[in-house]
């Protein structure tokens, strides 16, 4: 089942339990999924989705950082719920080994021999891990190869 369509059951089943919380994230979910396709007129492949949420986990994220910082744990507690139903439509994610791994291959194949090549390597490793690592990480890891 494509992710679109798994998605769509989910809100569908949480109507049915009447699980408000839930619902309301996976609402948003499609809402940030709707406005991505209308306003770059096309159709959402599973990358592109598992991009829309790894975007939303990282907004829930620095909301969490943020309510924590002024006291509203609340609010960071609402944010952390969201974040685990947003989880549920990620792909496994890679170790940080794997990444590493993966990193320096990238770098051995496009040749790249120093911090000024940062650019370039992350493309190729943005297109190549979209959706299985976090970029924080890859970043790092591109980092600490090209470093030496």
């Amino acid at each position: 089942m494509a992710l679109k369509e798994r998605i769509n059951e989910d809100m569908k089943a949480a109507m049915r339990a009447r699980e408000t919380e839930r619902l309301g994230t996976i609402r948003l979910l499609t809402a940030a999924m709707k406005q991505k396709e209308v306003d770059e007129r096309v159709d959402l492949d599973d990358a592109a989705i598992v991009g829309i949420v790894d975007k939303l986990i990282k907004q829930r994220k620095d909301s969490i950082e943020a309510f924590q910082k002024a006291g509203r744990q609340e609010l960071a507690d609402k944010e952390a719920a969201e974040i685990t139903v947003l989880q549920a439509y990620l792909p496994a994610r890679l170790s940080a080994d794997e990444i590493a791994t993966e990193v320096r291959a990238i770098v051995a194949e496009l040749g790249a021999t120093g911090p000024g090549d940062m650019g370039k390597v992350m493309g190729a490793a943005k297109q190549r891990l979209a959706g299985k690592a976090e970029m924080g990480q890859v970043s790092a890891a591109v980092k600490a190869a090209l470093a030496g």
